[in-house]
């Protein structure tokens, strides 16, 4: 519109120009003419010619601020129906899934999935294992917590690991693939750790599997994708190991951890009791080997205030989340792991002696207030 507003004060151009959707030939002949007579003429009939393409230049700006104004709004208009059908098919694809978690209410790694699953609003049941007995999931061949059995449709299918959950079923929700495929994508792969004992490890477990539309929708850029992938994969192979030697850290502690993990936690009344004090007794002298074998130092208080630090930093000052304005995977399996300490002698000094409990409040709230799963 400036180009057009320009052509009609210089008397430039002999084509009609069209603006708003109209042509205008006859005021761009009259510009011209008006331009070429007041060339040499002078006093007020000039004065009043020479005002002319002035008049008509404003009045060009003025239509095209309007036009801008116009297409801004229903941009705006556009972008919220979008948004709008994006999250009716969000809650769609959730709506069709019956979902029952198997746990240990203090286990960090089921507390990252529920998590992941309350600030998505995903329903679920719970059901609590016996960590003694297990008989709960005596149907699985996998004898580890978390397990999420999924119903879609026809199909029942078993997810196992905490990491692999979250990262199908993020997978589903933002493409949309069936759940079935989705998994196929995660396969299961024995290996041997470093003391020698055969594990099971998932392939691509941190790791989306979207096409680029959905990718760049999701994160807007390959170094933000970079950076949750990294650092859920810190959480797994950092973080979840200082939770132990820090809420067993002395006897005491041990004992209150304990206390905790009987009462949330499905034992019966002698198994309880024996739990509470064989328990704490014996998670005490594990937590030292365990303090030995991760390279911890002697106050494993200091190792726990130096990785929530390390995360804060990460996160920096100028966004509240690592997922932007609102918490990403890396966010929500963070605060799921530190979330198991909540009551605990060590999660009280963690809020204390270190930086992290702003972002814990903001994640805290941010699940608080996305709507209950029905």
């Amino acid at each position: 519109m400036a180009l057009a507003a320009r052509a009609l004060w210089s008397g430039r151009g002999a084509r009609a120009g069209r603006l708003g959707g109209r042509l205008w030939p006859p005021l761009l002949a009259q510009s011209q003419a008006s331009f070429v007579a007041s060339a040499g003429g002078r006093g007020p009939a000039a004065a009043t010619r020479q005002g002319r393409p002035r008049l008509l230049g404003a009045a060009a700006l003025a239509l095209g601020g309007a036009l801008g104004l116009y297409h801004t709004a229903r941009w705006h208009l556009r972008a919220q129906r979008l948004r709008a059908q994006r999250s009716a098919v969000q809650m769609s694809l959730s709506s069709h899934l019956q979902l029952t978690l198997y746990q240990y209410k203090t286990c960090p790694f089921c507390s990252k999935v529920r998590a992941f699953l309350d600030f998505h609003a995903l329903p679920y049941e719970v059901v609590e294992v016996n960590p003694v007995l297990r008989t709960e999931i005596k149907f699985s061949s996998y004898r580890k917590v978390p397990i999420l059995m999924v119903q879609e449709g026809d199909s029942l299918k078993q997810l196992n690991d905490s990491s692999v959950i979250i990262s199908a079923l993020k997978t589903h929700l933002v493409s949309g693939q069936p759940l079935e495929e989705v998994v196929t994508y995660y396969p299961p792969m024995k290996a041997t750790n470093d003391r020698g004992k055969e594990v099971t490890e998932f392939c691509n477990k941190y790791w989306l599997m979207l096409d680029e539309k959905e990718a760049r929708r999701m994160y807007g850029g390959k170094e933000a994708r970079a950076e949750e992938m990294k650092w859920r994969q810190w959480a797994d192979d950092w973080l979840v190991h200082l939770i132990s030697p820090n809420v067993y850290r002395t006897p005491a502690e041990a004992l209150a951890s304990f206390d905790y993990i009987v009462r949330e936690g499905k034992f019966g009344a002698v198994e309880g009791a024996m739990a509470k004090y064989l328990g704490a007794a014996a998670m005490y002298l594990i937590s030292k080997r365990l303090k030995s074998r991760h390279h911890l130092r002697d106050d494993v208080r200091e190792d726990l205030y130096e990785a929530a630090n390390k995360w804060v930093a990460a996160v920096g000052k100028d966004r509240p989340f690592m997922g932007g304005q609102k918490p990403n995977l890396a966010d929500l399996v963070a605060y799921g792991v530190l979330r198991v300490m909540e009551g605990l002698e060590a999660f009280d000094d963690l809020m204390r002696h270190s930086h992290i409990q702003p972002w814990y409040l903001r994640v805290e709230k941010a699940i608080a207030q996305v709507p209950p799963a029905h």
